[in-house]
């Protein structure tokens, strides 16, 4: 593992080592941000498997994975779920269609569209397309577009991308319609993912940084890195 940067350089054997993974990763409490140039499924899926959310960077016209072990999570336990009035009369209205893995690429596009600053593009998005039908040899891992529809038009309104690894689910980033008549609609696709979730059995809900206010108004609560880890570590058993 090399200095690049002011962040790391991770290669796969770093990740495998465990010395390297609870006593140089896991242990800094400077640093939180690793790079590869390894766009290759099973690193990937080692990565969210240790507990670090990808994204992408470009760095002196170089294309990196960029790995993060956050400080903090924001982590939904589903107990802690809080419907709002607004989300609560839609779901009395019944007027939407929610979906799992049916509009798969549509929901990448549709996530170019909306995002203007967009790490999902060149390699990685590539490797998110790649692992769609793929499955690891020995890690329970899947990744999956939550998809929400008008009822009467099909029409995609809200969507993310994230991932299961055994009984957690992690998300890696949404969209919802900016139209007017579909106010609340981004709330009430979380709210259906997190009900779905509940129902099949899932531990808990990683929804990444605690920085954005939707999140907390779900009820999501803030772990630090010790406290994720420790949740996030029994429960895929490492």
């Amino acid at each position: 593992m090399k200095k690049q940067n002011l962040v790391y350089y991770l290669s796969f054997d770093d990740l495998k080592n465990n010395d390297i993974l609870f006593n140089y990763i896991y242990s800094n409490k400077d640093s939180n941000y690793y790079v590869s140039e390894d766009f290759s499924k099973d690193f990937y899926i080692h990565l969210a498997y240790y507990g670090f959310i990808c994204t992408s960077a470009t760095l002196e016209n170089k294309f990196y994975l960029l790995a993060e072990i956050q400080f903090e999570y924001a982590i939904l336990d589903f107990q802690d779920l809080h419907i709002s009035k607004k989300v609560k009369k839609l779901l009395k209205e019944d007027n939407f269609k929610f979906t799992i893995n049916t509009k798969f690429e549509e929901v990448i596009t549709q996530l170019e569209y909306y995002h203007k600053t967009n790490w999902l593009e060149n390699k990685y998005k590539d490797l998110l397309l790649s692992l769609r039908d793929y499955k690891h040899s020995n890690i329970d891992f899947e990744i999956m577009s939550i998809e929400l529809n008008d009822k009467n038009t099909n029409e995609l309104i809200a969507a993310e991308i994230g991932y299961k690894i055994g009984s957690t689910y992690t998300s890696l980033t949404g969209f919802s319609s900016r139209d007017k008549k579909y106010n609340n609609w981004g709330k009430l696709q979380l709210v259906l993912l997190a009900k779905y979730l509940e129902e099949n059995d899932f531990a808990f809900w990683n929804l990444g940084h605690p920085y954005m206010k939707y999140k907390f108004d779900l009820g999501a609560k803030t772990f630090s890195r010790e406290e994720f880890l420790k949740r996030w570590l029994k429960q895929i058993q490492i």
